[in-house]
Parts: structure tokens; C-alpha cells; sequence
């Protein structure tokens, strides 16, 4: 089973809109090693993040991070060490259109 090491996603989401940060392609499993979030204005701002399984509708059980804040220009890296199968999806969403999202990780396949 070949595994490359790789950034998964990166994201700059418009406000208050949940956006896709990256699916895990077909035949594949991923391991999600970091998420980091940046703060890119002065001003402080909250974030979300999710995990969802394939054809499931976004739902509470999903969040890892539900409106965590976040200082202004400050940025936390999460190191998660979480397995996902195909075409499970990573979603992110901001309070602001400020905040910009990387997904690292490695897919197997």
C-alpha cells in the first residue's frame, strides 16, 4: 500500500460558510496528521471544523471544533492523528472571511 505524505487541503472560506477543505479521493484512506488555522485580520474571530462520512448531511455529532475563538493575528495548529475513509469529507467554516485553513496529512492507497 503506496502512502504519500502531502498537504491535503488548504481553504480561505468566505464568512459564515461551511466549505469543503478537502475529500478523501475514491479507493483511498487518509490520515490527517495537522489542521492549522490562521487568523489573517486584526480582529478576533471564531472557527469550525468537521468531519463527515460519505452521503451524510453535516450534523452536531460531526464538529471537532464548534466556534473556537481564535485571536487576532494568531494561529493554532491541531494535531489529530485521525484516520478517514473514502470520500469522507473535511469541512471548515469561519465567523470571517479572514481566517485561512492547511490540512496535512497522507493518503493510502
Amino acid at each position: 500500500m503506496p502512502v504519500t505524505y502531502k498537504v491535503l487541503g488548504q481553504s480561505q472560506p468566505s464568512a459564515t460558510t461551511l466549505t469543503t477543505l478537502y475529500t478523501v479521493p475514491s479507493l483511498t484512506s487518509s490520515v490527517i496528521s495537522t489542521i492549522n488555522v490562521c487568523n489573517l485580520a486584526t480582529s478576533n474571530t471564531t472557527f469550525r471544523i468537521a468531519v463527515r462520512p460519505s452521503g451524510t448531511a453535516i450534523a452536531n455529532q460531526h464538529y471537532l471544533v464548534y466556534d473556537l475563538p481564535l485571536p487576532a493575528s494568531d494561529s493554532i495548529a491541531l494535531t489529530i492523528g485521525m484516520t478517514l475513509a473514502a470520500t469522507d469529507i473535511v469541512s471548515v467554516y469561519s465567523n470571517s472571511g479572514n481566517v485561512s485553513f492547511s490540512l496535512f496529512g497522507s493518503e493510502i492507497t
